[in-house]
Formats: C-alpha cells, structure tokens, sequence
C-alpha cells in the first residue's frame, strides 16, 4: 500500500474510533458510520468499513457482532476510547493531534 493509501486507511481508522466515542453506546452500525465517514470527506464501502471494523476488532479497538448476516454493528472497547482520544498508541490508526 503507499504512503498516501496508508495515510487515508489510518485516518479513516481514527475517525471510526472518534465516531464510536462519541455515540452513547459506545456503537453503530455499519451503515450510520457509512454516512458519517462520507460527509467528512471518507467516502467508501461498505466493504472499505467492514475490512476496517475487521482490522480495528483484530487490534482490540472494537467489538463486531454481525446481525441477520447483513448488518455489522460495531461497539468500541475501553482501548478503543484510548486510542480516540489520544491516549494510547495503535499502528496503523493516526494518533490525534493535541485539541482534536
């Protein structure tokens, strides 16, 4: 992958974790969060999220529970929230600049 790709893809991861943090529960579906992501300029698939929810799940940053085999629902974990908010360092998710 290059740099730039790289550099999109660890975003994106940021922004879901930011997304999850901010929702009461801690969760959404895949389909809100494809929503969310495309009106802060991440428009992709719902492939893109899924791999991405599937990389953060494997990293302990979310949970995954996938309903009537169609609907993801992702749920951040307490490293999860870490890592949104600054606090703890993941490869492969861009750590948030101070005051974001």
């Amino acid at each position: 992958m290059s740099n730039y790709k790289n550099y999109v893809a660890e975003d994106r991861r940021l922004v879901i974790l930011r997304i999850l943090n901010e929702e009461p529960d801690y969760a959404i579906n895949d389909s809100v969060l494809q929503t969310a992501l495309s009106q802060i300029g991440h428009g992709v698939s719902r492939d893109v999220i899924r791999t991405d929810l599937s990389w953060l799940e494997e990293q302990g940053l979310v949970s995954v529970e996938v309903i009537k085999d169609k609907i993801h629902v992702a749920k951040l974990t307490a490293r999860g929230g870490d890592v949104a908010s600054g606090r703890a360092v993941v490869y492969g998710v861009k750590k948030p600049a101070p005051g974001e």
